[in-house]
């Protein structure tokens, strides 16, 4: 099983270059800028909100992963610290 997927993320992942993630970026704001515009023309719709007593979930015992899932997903991250995924907050902003 762990060969299959990592055979399935070796497929998925791979490395792009800089013109290839400029264009990626653009046609993903193209696309939400495009479905914004189509969902403002339905009828129907408008804003709403929820208003709840409480909005914090409440803290349960977690599920341990098993290490090839922890592994893989370290293998995958372009920038990580032992086992923590370092990424910039904001950037794609």
């Amino acid at each position: 099983m762990f060969l299959q997927t990592k055979m399935a993320s070796e497929i998925l992942w791979h490395k792009i270059s800089e013109d290839e993630r400029k264009e990626i970026e653009k046609r993903a704001k193209d696309i939400m800028i495009n479905f914004s515009k189509a969902l403002e023309k339905i009828p129907g719709i408008k804003e709403t909100f929820v208003e709840r007593e409480k909005f914090d979930r409440d803290q349960k015992g977690g599920v341990s992963c098993d290490n090839d899932f922890r592994k893989l997903m370290l293998e995958n991250a372009p920038n990580h610290d032992k086992d923590f995924i370092i990424a910039e907050r904001g950037k794609w902003l």
